[in-house]
């Protein structure tokens, strides 16, 4: 048997791993002090990256900053509505940790009830906070990401209610949510020629405190049901960041066993 035909046969059954690994990576969270937002902090400090955490709360920060102290850990406290949050998110990385390789837009808004029954402010908050939020963030992502020349990864956690098959009583929450899966699709188109990719994780209900508090499961406790936990959105998360860079997912839409479409 020649070299060839040996180094052939010794390769079939092989499966060679091109995953990235997520030690030493440095991912900024909003909404890091929110169920989701902190699964996906908790999940990449695990794996051995360095997370800088994001939220409106310093109270809801304090489970993490007790847990995995300042080594791999950087807290920045401040509103995402304001382009300042997401330039000190970055900034934040960039002093702690030297770098910033991901970016996870998360920090969101929802009022569930008909398009009359919320107030102004409440209109307000879901825009400023879903579809502001998430342009500033992405905006200063690309400023480091273009900096440190070796692309980086954008990730947004949308909703499937922006593709028009969530559930009704959710309009306006709905519409941030359909420009936040825009977004991400523009700026793929944009900016996949540098090595920065765009992913848009688009979950169904999942058992939060918020999603059970406004009504959204109706008479059913979401934790008694096979809805979407937060470690499912976390591991979703994950996987993207592991992705090697040619592959791209740009959209992904997650349903639990009990919700139909």
């Amino acid at each position: 048997m020649s070299d060839t035909a040996a180094q052939n046969r010794s390769a079939v059954g092989h499966v060679v791993d091109r995953t990235r690994s997520l030690e030493d990576t440095v991912v900024v969270v909003t909404g890091a002090g929110g169920a989701i937002g902190g699964a996906i902090a908790r999940l990449v400090l695990e794996a051995g990256g360095r997370v800088v955490a994001g939220d409106l709360r310093p109270d809801a920060l304090a489970p993490l900053r007790d847990a995995w102290g300042e080594d791999r850990l950087a807290v920045a406290v401040g509103d995402v509505r304001d382009e300042a949050t997401a330039d000190a998110l970055v900034a934040a990385g960039v002093t702690a940790f030297g770098r910033v390789d991901s970016v996870v837009a998360n920090a969101a808004v929802g009022f569930y009830g008909g398009v009359l029954d919320y107030s102004a402010d409440e209109v307000s908050l879901m825009v400023d906070v879903n579809v502001k939020g998430t342009v500033w963030l992405s905006r200063a992502a690309v400023r480091q990401f273009r900096a440190q020349g070796d692309g980086g990864d954008i990730v947004i956690l949308g909703s499937v209610a922006g593709l028009l098959i969530g559930g009704g009583k959710e309009a306006v929450y709905a519409a941030t949510k359909a420009a936040q899966i825009n977004l991400g699709y523009a700026l793929d188109r944009e900016l996949r020629s540098e090595g920065i990719r765009t992913t848009t994780i688009a979950p169904a209900g999942v058992n939060t405190p918020f999603a059970a508090a406004d009504g959204r499961f109706g008479d059913r406790d979401p934790s008694e049901a096979d809805f979407l936990e937060p470690e499912d959105i976390a591991q979703a998360v994950a996987y993207t960041l592991r992705q090697p860079r040619r592959m791209r997912t740009e959209l992904w839409t997650m349903w639990s066993l009990s919700e139909s479409h």
